[in-house]
């Protein structure tokens, strides 16, 4: 028989104001309290639940990842929302100074089918709208015969995806050997860099398109504009890689960018879309050939 006094025994509590009441000195925890407070520091600090749930996932993908010649390993790359890419379309279309694109916009969950869906529809828009130029700047000539040059698919595809995947590589290979000499608290993968790149071709989709109007200055100022927001992208993403090195290293790695972005443009821009002024004859065309007589000695 358990004993009156013993103090493992269940008890009834009084009230919690009687309690207090009874010692005004004691101190008193609530939890709902430290909960809001919580919460309120994450929304201070600029996470929300959604970030809460991408870390989550993140942190699962991490714990189920495969070897890399596997085929999931590269699924993962492509189990993206469509929200998540409007988001990073629009990082790149309209950058801003303050939102790095890496930390800002993939928050470490890069993916693959945004740049190569990117990549694949700019070659498309190149090609067509370049033989489309063609055929409004050569129209109503009476030698010249449409023939379309499906060439020009095979040329821009390899150069825009070159671009977007040789360029990520040599500039993650020269910054991984950078940071194994400086210290550095920023630093990105390749598939990070592979998925800025591509983004970043955005903002010339719809340039190409104004490409087709034969017009000299349209042309310009649509590749000036793309210019600057293609570039302002991938300057201010990769600033924070750079920023500690050396300035000659720092003035010659975002030199090379934007002087890489800018003959991408103005390649396509003169192979695609330059102007023939002189027409090759046709077959049902005559050539006068003038034959001079020898003179007489």
């Amino acid at each position: 028989m358990a004993s009156r006094n013993d103090p493992f025994q269940f008890k009834e509590f009084e009230e919690a104001d009687s309690m207090l009441d009874a010692n005004r000195d004691a101190i008193t925890i609530r939890i709902e309290d430290e909960d809001m407070k919580s919460e309120k520091q994450r929304k201070d600090a600029g996470f929300t639940h959604e970030d809460d749930e991408d870390r989550f996932v993140d942190d699962d993908k991490r714990e189920k990842s495969a070897p890399f010649w596997t085929f999931e390993y590269y699924q993962r790359f492509f189990d993206v929302d469509t929200h998540h890419v409007k988001e990073r379309i629009l990082g790149t279309v309209l950058p801003w100074p303050r939102k790095n694109f890496i930390q800002f916009y993939l928050r470490r969950n890069p993916d693959l089918y945004g740049p190569i869906w990117i990549c694949t529809t700019l070659v498309f828009a190149i090609a067509i709208s370049g033989n489309m130029s063609n055929f409004l700047v050569n129209l109503g000539k009476p030698n010249y015969t449409y023939t379309p040059e499906f060439g020009k698919v095979t040329i821009a595809a390899t150069t825009i995806f070159s671009y977007a995947w040789l360029v990520p590589l040599v500039l993650w290979g020269f910054l991984l050997w950078r940071n194994n000499k400086i210290m550095n608290l920023v630093s990105y993968s390749f598939m990070e860099l592979i998925c800025l790149y591509g983004y970043s071709l955005a903002i010339y989709i719809p340039a190409v398109v104004l490409w087709i109007l034969p017009y000299e200055w349209l042309r310009w100022c649509s590749i000036v504009v793309a210019l600057c927001l293609s570039g302002s992208v991938l300057l201010i993403t990769i600033w924070p890689a750079v920023r500690d090195d050396q300035p000659r290293i720092i003035a010659a790695i975002l030199s090379s960018i934007f002087i890489l972005n800018v003959l991408l443009a103005v390649g396509c821009k003169v192979y695609f879309f330059s102007k023939l002024d002189e027409v090759l004859p046709t077959k049902n065309s005559t050539a006068v050939v003038v034959i001079k007589a020898p003179s007489s000695t």
